[in-house]
């Protein structure tokens, strides 16, 4: 299994949030192979605006560890994190984050901002930018077009 794999296992739940009606973000936290936790977005369903996929995922992994530091694991995500998810992903040290689509309205990884790079704050991780983003920026293109075609009728 190489990112590849780990990557189309948060496609698809990208695709459940899809099917929810909810942002298709996904994503899977693994450590060593193992997969910790899958998650997608729930903000409409929770009616909660921190439901994002990675935090929700955070909170899975932590819970599979029994623990607090994510250390040594890698969290895969379709769309790239914004400010309050790589927030998250420093508190919890994360090690490594690959993401798909860059996001040009959100993103934190440098595309609005770049989090990640502040040699200031107290944690870092390995970043890998672009793994299947055609695809995973197709789930979203998809889901909006959706909402357009239904706000004309």
């Amino acid at each position: 299994m190489d990112d590849t794999y780990w990557m189309q296992q948060a496609l698809a739940e990208a695709q459940r949030a899809f099917d929810e009606a909810e942002v298709p973000i996904g994503c899977v936290i693994v450590a060593h192979q193992r997969l910790l936790a899958k998650a997608h977005n729930q903000t409409r369903r929770l009616h909660d605006p921190t439901a994002h996929a990675e935090l929700i995922a955070i909170t899975q992994a932590a819970n599979a560890l029994n623990t607090e530091r994510l250390t040594d694991t890698t969290l895969y995500v379709t769309i790239e994190p914004c400010v309050m998810c790589v927030g998250a992903l420093f508190a919890a040290r994360v090690s490594r984050l690959v993401f798909g689509a860059a996001d040009a309205k959100a993103g934190a990884c440098g595309s609005v901002v770049d989090v990640t790079t502040n040699e200031r704050l107290n944690h870092h991780l390995t970043v890998t930018r672009g793994l299947l983003a055609s695809e995973c920026g197709s789930v979203m293109t998809a889901f909006f077009e959706g909402l357009r075609e239904q706000g004309k009728q």
